[in-house]
């Protein structure tokens, strides 16, 4: 016969293991549902700063509500591209087959979105782009467009340049430097014309010169000084961090009157330029480039804006102590913004078993969002629309007056310039 005393505590000991089993199951279920996966195209290799950027934005949005999307975890997965196209393509077909994909963040390379943009679309690839700002890349020629983005776009982007280069700066002759790339080809035809609308003010292109990735030094004097002897005032580049540092450090190195000033895409601001050339240096260019129009660094008093930074310094205490530590910050702008989108377009439509499924419905939750989405950039109402022919600009979040021009401080932050 067991003592009363011994059933006694068997049944105490029962119901604090039921009691604890029955507080504790909520997040013993959140823990054990089946995860949402986020994909990460990008470059993490020689232009990681923007990627990491990117991931860090994504990160601190999905914190703000428990790193779940409709009670469901997420996981993020990182796919290092590492700007190759046929990188990128595979790294797609390895989404397509994991059952718990959802959708795909990419990074700074536009190339790799414009050759796998039919792949993209006929598969019907859920993709949220918020750095790669090549014209074509969310122009897909069909309502079926699975591609959205919330970044610059280079059917505005040579305009906003050129109109800080006419309005701001007073130049007159610009020369077009551009990577030979599908980027630098969309920003040829929108720089040629948004010069064209400054003809009447005596304003004319020098001339376009082209350069392929990765070009030595020597090439780069040798366009640097044809440049200079064609009798422009100004070089609008079209380059990323390891073109643009050669071109900059060449620059300096050639006479006092050889040196032209530099109105930049913001290729230049996706990586470790301000490491490759460093203040002492950096402060002899007449160097401004292109970013979009919010800055942790540039409005340090917008209380939205510190208490997003706030968020992102609890999650990455190490690196980011000031708002100067977050490097290539439209990344990490764009991202957040755009993450704050899909979290609310979730919320709106909900989320079922099946992915293929899920990206159908967020894709066209993303096309008629209901609530506006407060952002770092500016409060999102109705961001995305239904794209076709006559709606060009539907899956672009940002238009022509969220652009702004920018320099890099002291410390290699960036620094927004008045318009």
């Amino acid at each position: 016969m067991v003592a009363r005393s011994t059933v006694n505590r068997f049944i105490f000991a029962l119901g604090l293991l039921m009691g604890s089993f029955l507080v504790g199951s909520p997040t013993c279920w959140a823990t054990t549902a089946v995860p949402v996966k986020i994909y990460i195209d990008a470059d993490f290799s020689l232009h990681k700063a923007s990627s990491i950027s990117i991931e860090r934005g994504i990160q601190t949005a999905l914190y703000e509500v428990g790193n779940e999307l409709a009670n469901r975890p997420v996981k993020i997965v990182r796919k290092d591209h590492r700007g190759s196209t046929p990188r990128s393509s595979r790294n797609l077909k390895q989404f397509l087959k994991d059952p718990e994909a959802l959708l795909v963040f990419t990074g700074l390379h536009s190339p790799p979105l414009l050759a796998n943009r039919e792949f993209i679309n006929t598969n019907k690839i859920l993709t949220l782009d918020p750095w790669a700002a090549a014209g074509p890349i969310t122009r897909f020629p069909s309502q079926d467009n699975w591609i959205f983005r919330l970044s610059i776009d280079d059917s505005k982007a040579g305009r906003a340049i050129v109109d800080h280069v006419v309005k701001v700066d007073g130049f007159k002759k610009p020369y077009l430097l551009l990577e030979d790339t599908g980027w630098g080809k969309s920003n040829e035809q929108t720089m040629l014309q948004a010069i064209k609308y400054y003809q009447k003010q005596g304003v004319n292109p020098g001339g376009v010169e082209w350069f392929n990735w990765n070009l030595g030094a020597a090439h780069a004097k040798q366009i640097l000084m044809k440049i200079s002897d064609s009798g422009a005032d100004v070089i609008l580049l079209v380059a990323n961090v390891p073109d643009g540092a050669q071109f900059l450090n060449v620059l300096l190195e050639l006479p006092k009157d050889n040196q032209l000033p530099i109105r930049s895409h913001w290729g230049i601001s996706g990586g470790d330029l301000t490491k490759l050339i460093p203040y002492d240096k950096r402060k002899r260019l007449d160097l401004a480039f292109l970013q979009t129009s919010f800055s942790f660094v540039s409005q340090p008093d917008n209380t939205f804006g510190q208490e997003v930074f706030r968020r992102a310094q609890q999650l990455f205490p190490l690196d980011l102590k000031s708002p100067t530590d977050l490097e290539a910050p439209a990344g990490f702008i764009h991202a957040y913004d755009l993450t704050k989108i899909l979290i609310q377009t979730v919320k709106e439509v909900g989320l079922g078993k099946d992915m293929v499924t899920n990206r159908l419905t967020i894709r066209k939750g993303l096309e008629n969002l209901k609530q506006p989405v407060k952002g770092l950039i500016k409060t999102y109402r109705k961001p995305f629309g239904v794209f076709d022919a006559k709606t060009p600009d539907a899956h672009e979040a940002l238009s022509l007056g969220d652009m702004a021009m920018g320099k890099f401080g002291k410390h290699g932050e960036i620094r927004l310039l008045a318009n």
